[in-house]
């Protein structure tokens, strides 16, 4: 017997079953936790019985033979966490144990998020497959990825048989296996994209039985049009719209939130299926490039944007555009809320504000000589950074809207390299830490729920996201008391704790404070290719 972190295991209890060499009825048994089934309901107190990958029992007292038993001993047992919007695709082959997302109860994925997805899709996924993975894995269609491969970066209307060939993609993608439609309406090549051709290949991922999940135009001065193109795109394109990573940037547009949520419950009290995902957090991340540069200027290849800036006329015109952007939007108005998180071409400046790259090169510190540094940056090849210009009022309130749901917006990070985001490592136990235990912000039944089952519904993934006999033995196991993102915007390489076990299809995959050499992760497949295959 070995007692860890609360968690009794006892390994092949005895019955006359064992005895006479039949097999136990269960793999695995969990004891006496307090279930929290991510339907939203107040917890309760059972037993999870677990057969292969499947939960098969939960009842109050079961008491049948296993393989192995574990004793929670009052500890939170809830469905796999569901990271409905992930950049997995940075890192999940080079950590495919995906040790960050795990340690913070993630058991499941979904990637191609803002527009952008491998095309076609299929062989990626095909790799996927091969990869021996500790969490399940999903993807979206990037509608970004589909223009830019049918039309380059270009800023134009489609043609009408380039809009045909992009709808072909699009309907390879759901039946690939994509979830769903993607857009980043604020990156190039989205940017470029008429509203109505977004809504032509919507119309495309809606037959796939496929969503649409949106990076909006504008998430600054522009947010409420944007949301109500994000609305627009789902109503007329006919399958359901999500705002993700939501959010209000700019010390200026801080509070538009209250208008925002009102335009998602006007859409869903005339019926449109419009929802939310965000992550907690006061600052967002992007490269540098695509926060403080116009989109004109980032039109074309990477030797276009380098020709504008070689030019001096167009250079001034950029720079003021990154001034503007910088004292408005990401910026919040100072340069030092602009910290550059990975610059491949040189490591050292992981961790920099952009104030202190200007002083670095020989400038005094003001937001022009901030963008001055931005320009230079881009030229060296670009940077990635984290922009502090959100506010907690903002958060909160989007955060405990019921539209909802939680997602990272995070990678899988090699640990220890660069200075990324902290939301890669916290997120979901940010939720339960700050805005449960002490903020009093969510129930702990609804904050699982925006974790679990909220997601899962929103996938049309039927068999995960709740506890309940026949699904899918995802499982996260945490002490509600002690759960806290220890990830900050200094020191983000930190594991989140509290979480005693994770199982994925029915594998142990974390357990006493480490990771096991399970490897039981999926690939999972959206509606299309599920209704092909059923079929």
């Amino acid at each position: 017997m070995a007692i860890t972190r609360g968690i009794t295991v006892l390994l092949l209890l005895g019955s006359a079953g064992l005895a006479s060499g039949q097999a136990p009825p269960y793999d695995l048994v969990l004891r006496g936790g307090r279930v929290v089934d991510g339907a939203g309901g107040p917890w309760y107190r059972a037993d999870v019985a677990i057969t292969g990958d499947v939960i098969a029992r939960i009842a109050p007292s079961i008491t049948e033979p296993a393989t192995r038993v574990i004793d929670l001993g009052g500890l939170v047992v809830a469905p796999g966490f569901i990271d409905i919007h992930s950049h997995a695709r940075r890192g999940i082959f080079d950590v495919p144990t995906a040790e960050n997302d795990v340690r913070m109860g993630v058991t499941t994925v979904i990637e191609g998020p803002d527009g952008s997805s491998p095309v076609p899709l299929g062989p990626f996924l095909a790799r996927l497959e091969t990869l021996a993975k500790s969490v399940n894995i999903g993807s979206m269609i990037g509608q970004g990825s589909v223009r830019e491969a049918v039309m380059g970066n270009v800023d134009r209307r489609a043609s009408p048989s380039e809009l045909e060939q992009m709808k072909a993609l699009v309907d390879q993608g759901m039946r690939d296996g994509a979830f769903g439609l993607s857009s980043g309406l604020f990156y190039v090549p989205g940017r470029f994209t008429p509203t109505e051709e977004v809504i032509d290949l919507a119309r495309v991922a809606a037959r796939g039985g496929g969503i649409y999940i949106s990076h909006m135009r504008d998430e600054a001065a522009g947010i409420v049009d944007s949301v109500k193109e994000t609305i627009a795109i789902g109503e007329q394109g006919g399958l359901p719209t999500q705002l993700t990573h939501h959010k209000i940037i700019g010390r200026g547009n801080w509070g538009r939130s209250d208008g925002t949520l009102r335009l998602v419950d006007e859409a869903r009290a005339r019926g449109v299926d419009a929802t939310i995902d965000q992550y907690p957090y006061t600052a967002s991340s992007t490269s540098i490039q695509a926060a403080l540069f116009p989109a004109w200027a980032q039109e074309g290849k990477r030797a276009d944007v380098l020709e504008r800036l070689r030019d001096a006329a167009t250079r001034a015109r950029i720079k003021a555009e990154s001034v503007r952007l910088i004292r408005e939007e990401r910026g919040g108005g100072d340069a030092r809320n602009i910290v550059l998180a990975l610059c491949e071409w040189d490591a050292g400046l992981a961790g920099k504000s952009l104030a202190e790259v200007a002083r670095l090169r020989g400038m005094e510190t003001s937001i022009e000589n901030a963008a001055e540094a931005a320009l230079w940056i881009v030229e060296q090849g670009g940077c990635q950074a984290v922009f502090h210009a959100i506010s907690e009022d903002d958060v909160e309130r989007i955060l405990k809207h019921p539209a909802t749901m939680i997602a990272t917006d995070g990678e899988v990070p090699i640990f220890g390299q660069g200075s990324p985001h902290p939301r890669s490592y916290g997120t979901f136990a940010r939720v339960l830490g700050v805005y449960v235990r002490e903020r009093h912000l969510l129930s702990l039944e609804e904050a699982v729920r925006k974790m679990t089952s909220f997601a899962a519904q929103r996938l049309s993934l039927g068999d995960r996201g709740l506890l309940k006999a026949g699904m899918k033995a995802d499982i996260s196991v945490f002490d509600p008391a002690s759960v806290r993102d220890r990830a900050t915007f200094d020191r983000p390489h930190q594991y989140a704790e509290g979480f005693s076990l994770v199982i994925v299809n029915g594998q142990v995959v974390f357990e006493n404070g480490a990771m096991t050499p399970a490897r039981p992760g999926r690939v999972l497949y959206g509606p299309g290719t599920r209704s092909r295959r059923a079929s």
